[in-house]
């Protein structure tokens, strides 16, 4: 990782690299006491409030506690004196039930009535007995077969479930088989009867005896609260007891809730009455699940009420009731209750924030003055450098100080004027005797070959004229004439290279020269199947150029995109300026390409890949950008 960063500030510009490295000695050093000192502060400023905070939501816990305590006592000695004589009655009205199918099967045994009718008339006396409001007598086998019930005759309940779990049927029918002859046997059990529309389970009580002769086990029952004397007494005072927790608020928005262990709701603000056992907080935690399987502690969760923007974390205090098998939460959300520890530390934070930033802009402007003093003659050396790495050898250095950078200027304008000498010295050399040599194969060709093609083309020209297009060797003609153009080209670009003159710099819109060259290719019968676009960058500045020597430039490059289009295509001519603010002309098109291996000799004299090319058009091209101080480059993407 330190290699990428190295490497990255080793590639900004000086200024920018004293500002990185300069700054953070400053900021740092600020910015790490701010945050130690803010974090201390908020740290002790969000315990007081935590501790505080979990105190009230532990005091509201016990209270809630207290109130349940309190009723359920109140109720505790009358119900256990009430459950006494219910069991009592129970038994006695599964004693009569007992003596009337004891009765009947005497009346079978006797020859009276056969058992089919014994045990309807069984079944008839049993469903005109009601045990409470909605208690009854009932009869099954000790398999859980239902032979009598008031709903659910001729099912098998064997496997039926009380709200605990508990194969409450089971229990009963493994208890009756094992039972002496008189006993009354006695299970209670949590019941919610849907048809009835309970909300909440009901503890009902039920009395029963096996009646081995007919595989019997008649049983009466009924719910424990229906025997009440003053159940809506009790209720009464239960709802005020809901009221009163219910109207408990806990911080702003918290509030007091009761469920059972199972996750039902007993008291809620708005979901009683619901099943949220697997409910889930919104990181995907099954909060309520959790809290029910614990039954007391702290838990903290994320949760997004109707009309919140975004969720908040809740904290909830919660403890066990264990006569009600009830758990007891107390919520608040943390934002409530950090709301002042909050704003400590958004206040420390403020000043820290300005406080970096009012040192680290100081601090920021001192270093920039600083780097422009030492960067801007370094600046103006680098730009003399970079256009005298393009040739530009008559530019110098300014030297206005004498310490090092003076030093360095002063050297570099005699280290440029003594290569300036020796380029020109090499460039004349050079010209010379490149000249020289294509001076006379110049003169040789001209006086060679040009006579005789003249001749030739003379010659060809009158032939042609005296045959008929339709003559067979007309077209022979046609093609020594149009060979011995071509010959004459050749001689023509042989020339043209040797005797390339020095461009005549004036003033040029760029823009305008290549408009007109573009219309111009356009039009040229090698362009017909080519879309010429054009991209021009609007506003470049005028440049020194010769704009004879640039049409030639740009109409060799044109024509041999054309020429590298010949199922038709797309050419782009597109202007611009560089990162160096340098004008830039770019000609690209969707054709063939040019191959790899010959991407280092396309600039070379005579060498081409067409079939009739001379290979002197993108010498003299290079020749001509090169005498403008400029630069050609390929690209084969």
């Amino acid at each position: 990782m330190h290699r990428y960063f190295f490497g990255f500030i080793n590639n900004l510009k000086l200024r920018w690299k004293m500002l990185a490295l300069v700054l953070p000695l400053v900021i740092i050093p600020i910015l790490v006491v701010g945050v130690v000192i803010g974090n201390i502060s908020t740290r002790q400023a969000h315990r007081g409030v935590t501790q505080t905070s979990k105190d009230d939501l532990q005091h509201m816990a016990d209270f809630t506690l207290d109130l349940l305590n309190s009723h359920y006592q109140q109720f505790q000695v009358y119900k256990q004196d009430k459950q006494k004589s219910f069991n009592l009655e129970l038994a006695t009205l599964t004693n009569l039930a007992y003596n009337l199918v004891e009765a009947e099967h005497r009346q079978y045994k006797s020859g009276r009535i056969s058992l089919e009718t014994a045990k309807l008339e069984a079944k008839k006396a049993f469903k005109k007995v009601n045990v409470g409001e909605t208690g009854y007598i009932y009869a099954m086998t000790s398999k859980g077969d239902l032979k009598v019930h008031v709903a659910r005759e001729g099912q098998n309940v064997y496997n039926e479930k009380d709200e605990n779990g508990r194969y409450f049927i089971r229990v009963m029918c493994e208890a009756a088989l094992k039972s002496k002859p008189d006993e009354v046997l006695f299970i209670i059990y949590p019941w919610r009867n849907e048809v009835l529309g309970d909300k909440y389970p009901r503890k009902k009580v039920v009395a029963y005896r096996y009646f081995k002769e007919w595989d019997w086990i008649i049983a009466a029952g009924g719910y424990l609260e229906e025997t009440y004397e003053d159940v809506a007494f009790e209720r009464r005072s239960f709802e005020e007891l809901r009221a009163k927790i219910k109207g408990k608020k806990v911080g702003e928005t918290g509030y007091i809730f009761c469920m059972d262990s199972k996750g039902n709701f007993t008291i809620h603000p708005g979901g009683e009455g619901n099943y949220y056992y697997d409910a889930k907080d919104l990181d995907g935690n099954y909060f309520i699940k959790e809290m029910c399987q614990k039954k007391r502690g702290w838990i903290r969760y994320p949760w997004k009420n109707a009309g919140d923007t975004h969720p908040r974390m809740k904290i909830v205090r919660y403890e066990y009731f264990r006569p009600w098998d009830w758990i007891v939460a107390v919520g608040s959300y943390e934002d409530e209750f950090y709301r002042e520890a909050n704003k400590i530390k958004g206040r420390i934070t403020t000043s820290i924030v300005m406080l970096v930033v009012v040192i680290g802009a100081a601090s920021a402007a001192l270093v920039f003055l600083a780097s422009k003093i030492l960067t801007d003659p370094i600046n103006h050396m680098m730009e003399v450098i970079r256009k005298v790495k393009r040739g530009r050898f008559e530019e110098r250095m300014e030297v206005n100080a004498n310490d090092e950078l003076g030093e360095l200027a002063g050297a570099f304008n005699r280290m440029t004027a003594i290569i300036k000498q020796n380029k020109e010295m090499e460039a004349t050399l050079a010209q010379q005797g490149k000249m020289a040599s294509l001076g006379v194969l110049s003169s040789g060709v001209a006086h060679e070959i040009n006579n005789p093609l003249g001749v030739i083309l003379g010659y060809a020209s009158y032939i042609e004229g005296k045959l008929p297009p339709d003559d067979p060797n007309y077209r022979y003609v046609h093609e020594i004439k149009r060979e011995s153009k071509r010959c004459r080209k050749i001689v023509q670009d042989l020339l043209s290279y040797a005797r390339t003159p020095k461009p005549s710099m004036e003033e040029t819109d760029i823009n305008a020269l290549l408009d007109q060259i573009v219309d111009f290719a356009a039009n040229h019968t090698d362009m017909h199947h080519v879309a010429v676009v054009k991209d021009f960058t609007e506003g470049l500045p005028r440049i020194m150029a010769d704009g004879d020597q640039m049409r030639q430039v740009a109409i060799n490059l044109i024509l041999n995109a054309g020429a590298a289009m010949q199922s038709g295509g797309r050419l782009v001519v597109k202007t611009g300026l560089d990162n160096e603010g340098h004008v830039t002309m770019a000609f690209s098109d969707n054709g063939a390409g040019i191959p790899k291996e010959n991407l280092e000799k396309i600039f070379e004299p005579f060498f081409t890949t067409k079939t009739k090319g001379t290979g002197l058009g993108l010498a003299i091209t290079k020749q001509i950008v090169e005498q403008h101080y400029g630069a050609l480059w390929k690209n084969r993407d």
